[in-house]
């Protein structure tokens, strides 16, 4: 998933545009999502989606995935918000904020109004903040973003751990598939001991492989003169849109004059 992302970040219809113009949609949308209540964190939710789908072209069924992935958190916290549970001599005091509820022994276990709002709350900032995260990751590649960094003065050691740390995931990951192929052909899987037991291998494997990678490229780097300073090259030439630059400043001034009218008839 991470190599198919990394694809599509190359390749999506928004990569002619220039990545400081989506960098500062993506984070204007995401400070407003952090300044609003659950109806405008929908709406950017949405127009990110159709930013995403339907003007990059990525595919609907890998941004839906991806989107899942905090619903599932967001599910399985989910337990914990709504639920709350009250000595049967107290019930009186919660008695306004129980939406359903049953007596369990001494207690009385019930579903909470304010706990249910909250849950509300917490999905619609949760699927808005990671639409925009999604957006950044979907249609800027990483080297434009660390380019962009360095342009606005971040310092370079920053630039280069990032730029190493983000090299090492493809691979662990390439190791780690490796690793599981070779286990999987000889039924390293086969029951739960010999599960445990291949996936505590793989783990140590991969420690070892990873760490003597690390070694090959610091010799690598030594040995052409390294100077402690990754330079990339960035020939593309950027096309910025007046029709996407018109909808994105339009957009983000109308949902902020939305969230200012909501918080002055309180909302």
């Amino acid at each position: 998933m991470t190599l198919q992302i990394d694809t599509l970040a190359y390749t999506n219809r928004l990569r002619q545009l220039p990545p400081e113009h989506k960098l500062l949609f993506a984070i204007a949308l995401l400070l407003l999502t952090y300044c609003t209540r659950a109806p405008i964190q929908l709406a950017i939710a949405v127009w990110l989606s159709v930013w995403t789908v339907i003007y990059a072209k990525i595919p609907a069924p890998i941004y839906f995935r991806l989107l899942s992935i905090p619903i599932g958190f967001w599910l399985t916290s989910l337990p914990a918000l709504i639920i709350s549970g009250v000595g049967l001599a107290n019930l009186s005091s919660v008695q306004a904020d129980v939406w359903q509820g049953a007596p369990w022994g001494s207690y009385y276990l019930y579903f909470s109004h304010h706990g249910i709002h909250q849950a509300g709350e917490l999905a619609a900032r949760a699927i808005a903040s990671t639409a925009c995260i999604y957006f950044i990751i979907l249609t800027v590649p990483f080297t434009e973003i660390l380019d962009v960094l360095r342009r606005l003065g971040c310092p370079t050691l920053l630039i280069e751990l990032l730029l190493l740390m983000y090299r090492f995931i493809f691979v662990l990951l390439r190791t780690a598939s490796e690793l599981w192929t070779a286990q999987q052909s000889r039924c390293g899987y086969r029951t739960w001991r010999l599960w445990m037991k291949s996936l505590g291998l793989l783990v140590g494997q991969l420690l070892r492989r990873t760490l003597e990678n690390y070694r090959q490229v610091s010799l690598a780097l030594e040995s052409r003169g390294f100077t402690g300073d990754f330079r990339v090259c960035h020939s593309r030439r950027y096309q910025p849109s007046r029709r996407y630059s018109l909808e994105a400043f339009f957009g983000c001034a109308f949902l902020a004059a939305l969230a200012g009218w909501q918080y002055a008839v309180g909302l």
